[in-house]
């Protein structure tokens, strides 16, 4: 646009560490061509290469809201701290070393580039491109971005939906619809099928403690440090005060976790106030069967601990982070349950505990699969097949001149289902592979 090239997001791979590595180091364009860089929120897979680009010698503006600054501050200095711990790790074993991306100098300097922007105040991107954030219902500070491109006098809208969140979620709000688009960029994560209700995997949760607890087991739960994990506390906390799960103990093994909660706890005004538990009680996350456990002697301590327990560790694909150390220690354990909360992408570790395989190679080792798998899905904070057509159905009625829709952000197969469902409605959509030039 009038010469000037944005990047919307620039997120990290994950999965087979070669190929994922392989993935992370190919950028899409030089970095002398990127003008500035549009962020639509905190997560992993959606600003994990920044502090890359950094790296590499990018020094110009990063967008972001306020929440999303935030959030990337402790979770960009642990992406690095996690890859520089774990190469240290496996070059001491001699097994699958991977050099890591940056360094916390890099995510860091990246940090000084970020510029912290409200909902809903338009702000100059580039010359030429207006940027606006609409609050996107997804974790905290999560947007979808809309940018009114003039070129030649005539201005455009194109609306990028960032991950779509999904209404009736605890603590956040839900998702704002876009109007005026002339074309979308849009998530298809979960294009091809629905989601069980929010409701209903609060109940799930609540009959897994309960269960594996009267096994004298531990509820293992890999979540995602951002939005995951403090969505199942809050629903923890209240099924506690109900008194439908036993008082047991509740680690938050995390320090990202940990960092991020806080985080959440200063940004109060994007919650969803007509929930009960955020208009009632003072104290969301904290609460007397609640154990933060910072350092690493402390999470080595959980494993010595007797009777059942839960644990909440990052990360949610199971990729990295305590997490591993926990599955390493107690996934051969019948009584234990390994609960899956959250969307698990092809290749990780997380996949191959969904599928049930009977080994799993953690840190090399490999590690029976016994104890109990359970996946609750109405935890995603993506918006299911249903939602995400509500979501354009929307946008395409709030937008007199809408064009084409691209679909971004799913597994090929999703995006091919997705798009035959909206191309039978109507729509211009496509699949864009990587590297492909469009316009509107």
């Amino acid at each position: 646009m009038n010469g000037h090239t944005v990047l919307l997001d620039c997120g990290m791979f994950q999965g087979k560490r070669s190929e994922a590595a392989g993935k992370n180091k190919a950028l899409p364009i030089p970095i002398s061509e990127i003008d500035a860089v549009v962020l639509s929120h905190a997560h992993i897979d959606h600003s994990g290469r920044l502090p890359f680009l950094v790296a590499q010698g990018y020094s110009k503006t990063i967008w972001a809201t306020s929440a999303t600054r935030d959030l990337c501050a402790v979770m960009l200095a642990d992406s690095a701290h996690i890859q520089e711990k774990d190469a240290e790790f496996l070059a001491r074993r001699k097994k699958d070393f991977i050099e890591p991306l940056y360094g916390i100098r890099h995510a860091t300097r990246t940090m000084e580039l970020m510029v912290g922007i409200p909902y809903n105040k338009p702000f100059d991107v580039v010359p030429g491109v207006t940027g606006t954030y609409i609050d996107a219902g997804h974790i905290l500070g999560s947007a979808s971005v809309v940018l009114d491109c003039t070129e030649n006098g005539i201005t455009k809208r194109l609306v990028f939906s960032g991950d779509i969140g999904r209404s009736g979620l605890a603590i956040i709000r839900d998702p704002v619809i876009p109007t005026g688009a002339n074309a979308v960029i849009m998530e298809s994560t979960y294009g091809n099928r629905d989601h069980e209700s929010v409701d209903g995997a609060r109940a799930k949760l609540a009959e897994v403690v309960r269960t594996t607890a009267a096994r004298g087991g531990r509820v293992l739960i890999p979540a995602f440090a951002v939005g995951r994990t403090q969505e199942i506390l809050y629903n923890l906390h209240s099924l506690v005060l109900e008194g439908a799960i036993p008082s047991i103990p509740i680690y938050v093994d995390s320090p990202l976790a940990i960092d991020t909660t806080t985080v959440f706890e200063l940004h109060p005004e994007t919650f969803d106030q007509s929930e009960d538990m955020v208009k009632k009680v003072k104290e969301l996350f904290h609460f007397p069967l609640v154990r933060f456990t910072r350092d690493v002697e402390e999470s080595k301590a959980i494993n010595a601990a007797k009777g059942p327990m839960v644990i909440i560790a990052a990360s949610g694909m199971m990729e990295a982070g305590r997490i591993l150390h926990h599955l390493a220690n107690g996934a051969s354990d019948p009584k234990n349950t390994i609960l899956i909360v959250g969307f698990q992408a092809e290749h990780t570790l997380g996949r191959r505990i969904v599928e049930k395989q009977p080994m799993l190679k953690i840190y090399g080792d490999e590690i029976p699969l016994r104890a109990q798998v359970e996946v609750i899905n109405g935890y995603s904070a993506h918006a299911d097949r249903t939602e995400l057509t509500s979501w354009i159905e929307k946008v395409r009625a709030a937008s007199p001149a809408f064009g084409p829709v691209w679909l971004v952000h799913g597994e090929a197969e999703v995006q091919d289902e997705y798009q035959a469902a909206l191309s039978s409605k109507g729509y211009s959509v496509a699949c864009p592979e990587p590297h492909t030039r469009v316009s509107f």
